[in-house]
């Protein structure tokens, strides 16, 4: 025949496109290239899948080889490729019949023994091999779970590439002299759940799943709000930003629970709906990051990078075309900057973009492409730098010059988008070692937060948009107005410089998550006051009970 042709997938970020890879043979001196921008791991391929046809029993052409991959403008990288280079290569020399490749699209590396190894962004590919048309999808078995998890997609996992040309020319697949199928060696439960080593720099960005400890003799060990000693005024915080979707920061001294609570928060989120768990798992899946027996995450995934974290680590990078970073590993999640003046101007800049637009985009020499970002951040914070400063005195000896300094670093830019800042002071020795009957559970909160969420949906039920968070402020002040002369604190405010028109619309927005919390029809003066004191971060005379919000 000399010539055939099949079908992979070439990622760009999580968006998947569709490659013909055709392969030639010709009469002359034996030779193999590969042609239509392959990168260095797609050219090793040559390699991997010379010694894989070889090791597997098939016999290596001796003619010229070219492979060539369509569209050629589209960068191709990874090993992915190697499942469907092998195939295109058997079928040209008719070890493989053409019609049984017609149809079917091949993902997956080749080791050198002939095993078929998993590889990194196993979902977005099926999904657009699903969106091209492709209804016969063939993967190395490790992730056929993950792939199943396409509706309408046939998916068959294969362990070799022995086995691979028994299903595609109709034959039984290969067996041991015992009747079984051949064995073939197992991989290490990195490899097997995550398609190849795992990147150590984001595997430290994550918890393993969402309101999970993960830490210490307790690990896998369910993290409880009820846990949190006092501070009930962040506590009520908390479930504000969980039930719209609001950016929080903590602010406090060492030792005072903020860690605690941010932790947490993911446990007060609802499962995630179908379609956000399909995009939260393609996310991890092309970051290599999906847990070993887990093909499809449900929870929000909570994301806490430290604050030497470069810029490329949190907002996408790598070399060639960039590679999800931490605002879009912690999609439909929670981001949680740790002693957030600590981290570099320019990281904490660069989240201005995904807290507006649910999204970052990231532009490199090789090309630019759009990743999803559309998560709840939370900010934590020290009073100063040794952490000690107090109205009420406490010890600080840092100048009021250096205290203002430090606090800078946090923009006006960047705070004016955070609906929610919190004083958390230090825990008492009575609220420490008192009882914690009165501390509600995570499960009780986020009751709470389910309820108000499916108001906020029920109110936005012909529109796009599904939390508070979500809604722009025109739409906001015009199509839900609040109850007359309950903007009267907020304008005031306008007046004197102290609220931006950003910040007004924040407010309304939190305003409007308080009165879904209390199931009220629209927000009153008490809940602009206690909407306009979280964004202030100023006591304007409203309680905060501690059995539940005002």
């Amino acid at each position: 025949m000399g010539f055939a042709r099949c079908c992979s997938v070439a990622l760009v970020g999580v968006d998947g496109v569709v490659i013909e890879v055709q392969a030639d043979l010709e009469p002359g001196v034996p030779a193999f290239s590969i042609v239509g921008l392959p990168d260095k791991a797609l050219n090793e391929s040559r390699d991997r899948v010379r010694a894989a046809v070889v090791n597997s029993g098939e016999k290596w052409p001796q003619k010229r080889l070219t492979i060539g991959l369509s569209p050629a403008s589209v960068p191709k990288s990874g090993s992915g490729f190697d499942l469907a280079v092998a195939a295109a290569i058997l079928a040209a020399e008719e070890r493989i019949p053409a019609a049984g490749l017609a149809g079917v699209l091949l993902i997956g590396e080749l080791g050198l023994d002939g095993r078929a190894r998993p590889v990194r962004g196993v979902l977005p590919s099926v999904l657009a091999a699903a969106d091209a048309g492709y209804r016969r999808v063939v993967v190395p078995e490790a992730t056929a779970a993950e792939a199943a998890l396409v509706p309408g997609v046939e998916v068959r996992g294969v362990r070799s590439l022995r086995e691979l040309v028994a299903l595609l020319g109709g034959e039984p697949p290969a067996e041991d002299p015992s009747g079984g199928r051949k064995p073939i060696p197992e991989e290490g439960p990195d490899e097997a759940a995550g398609g190849g080593p795992r990147d150590p720099l984001l595997a430290g960005l994550m918890l393993p799943g969402a309101g999970i400890d993960a830490r210490g003799p307790e690990a896998g060990r369910r993290l409880d709000l009820a846990e949190v000693a006092g501070q009930h005024q962040a506590r009520k915080a908390l479930e504000i930003a969980a039930a719209g979707g609001h950016h929080l920061l903590l602010k406090g001294p060492p030792g005072a629970g903020k860690t605690m609570l941010a932790e947490r928060l993911p446990g007060l989120l609802p499962p995630l709906e179908p379609h956000e768990a399909l995009e939260v798992t393609a996310v991890h899946s092309v970051a290599g990051l999906l847990p070993t027996g887990q093909p499809l995450l449900e929870r929000p995934p909570y994301c806490a990078p430290h604050h030497s974290t470069t810029m490329a680590a949190v907002v996408g990078g790598g070399s060639g075309l960039p590679r999800p970073g931490a605002v879009s590993l912690a999609h439909r999640g929670v981001l949680f900057l740790d002693e957030a003046p600590e981290f570099s101007m320019r990281v904490l800049d660069s989240l201005r973009q995904p807290l507006e637009s649910g999204r970052i985009v990231v532009a490199r020499a090789h090309g630019s492409l759009t990743l999803p970002a559309r998560f709840l951040l939370v900010l934590a914070a020290n009073p100063c730098p040794c952490g000690r400063f107090s109205l009420r005195g406490g010890g600080c000896e840092c100048p009021p010059r250096q205290r203002e300094r430090y606090f800078a670093r946090l923009s006006g830019p960047l705070l004016d988008r955070v609906d929610l800042q919190v004083e958390v002071a230090g825990v008492s020795r009575v609220e420490l070692l008192e009882q914690q009957e009165e501390c509600e559970s995570s499960e009780t909160v986020a009751a709470r937060v389910r309820q108000a969420r499916k108001r906020a949906a029920a109110r936005y039920a012909e529109t796009p948009w599904r939390l508070n968070a979500e809604v722009p402020g025109h739409e906001l002040r015009t199509r839900w107005p609040v109850a007359s002369g309950a903007l009267g604190p907020a304008e005031r405010d306008m007046e004197r410089g102290l609220l931006t028109a950003r910040g007004l619309d924040r407010v309304l927005r939190v305003a409007w998550t308080i009165a879904d919390l209390h199931a009220d029809d629209r927000p009153g003066p008490d809940h602009i006051r206690l909407a306009l004191a979280y964004r202030t971060g100023t006591n304007r005379g409203t309680r905060h009970p501690r059995g539940g919000l005002l």
